[in-house]
């Protein structure tokens, strides 16, 4: 792999939520592939990542993030490594359902996973940052959180409320060289699209000018340029990966 000048994560120690498959295993490879020590957090650790992971010396932690005591361990154990420079906010699901016919538990539990359980371990991890005056915090939002898409408001205000909540963040944190931004993906190729059929997907296509899915690893890459000493000067930002299917 050809590492980009400014672009080296050596040393630096990466955290990074539901690092298990899709865009997050991908990212923690390529900040791995970069140099960085990094730790996998998810709910379980999945047996075809272990080898793989063994490689580059990715540890895997069970962490369910919507539980405080869970998220309070995975860092603890991150931080024995001395200090957390790279925080990637990834893990993610849906509860999809069109607004009147949604329970109000469907609407917690994606609010809880993918907006409450950003804040609690940015809390965590953020302290240790302002100390030291350097860190990077990168959440995974989405282009529905600026579109809007039917059938998602839940979804929708959590991904929406990430970029509002990583504004603030970048407002509060910029002085003490810590920055904070967004990666806003679209439709990518992981286990959340391989359910559509080719009609599905077709329809899809036609709304994206690049005409494809998008791979993680081209997510991946917006978040490790973040995590760089190249992105020093960028905060608050969102950048979206989307083959053109939105242009903000």
């Amino acid at each position: 792999m050809v590492k980009v000048q400014g672009s080296s994560l050596q040393g630096r120690v990466a955290l990074v939520t539901g690092g298990s498959s899709g865009i997050g295993r991908a990212t923690a490879l390529l900040l791995a592939q970069q140099g960085a020590q990094v730790f996998v957090g998810d709910r379980e650790s999945l047996p075809e990542n272990e080898a793989l992971y063994a490689e580059w010396n990715i540890q895997q932690l069970a962490c369910d993030i919507r539980v405080e005591q869970q998220v309070e361990e995975f860092v603890q154990q991150a931080a024995q490594q001395g200090r957390i420079d790279i925080l990637v906010n990834n893990a993610g699901i849906t509860r999809d359902n069109l607004m009147m016919r949604m329970k109000e538990d469907e609407w917690n539990a994606v609010l809880d996973t993918n907006l409450t359980a950003v804040f609690r371990i940015c809390k965590l991890v953020i302290r240790g940052m302002m100390k030291r005056r350097h860190g990077r915090i990168i959440n995974i939002s989405s282009v529905v959180g600026t579109t809007g898409n039917p059938g998602q408001v839940n979804y929708c205000a959590a991904k929406a409320g990430l970029v509002g909540f990583s504004k603030s963040l970048a407002k509060e944190v910029a002085a003490r060289g810590i920055t904070v931004n967004c990666v806003a993906p679209g439709f990518i190729d992981t286990d959340m699209t391989k359910s559509l059929t080719d009609d599905q997907k077709q329809a899809i296509y036609a709304n994206i000018p690049a005409e494809r899915l998008g791979q993680p690893e081209e997510v991946a890459s917006a978040v490790v340029f973040l995590a760089s000493k190249g992105a020093a000067y960028i905060t608050g930002e969102t950048i979206h990966v989307n083959g053109g299917m939105a242009m903000v």
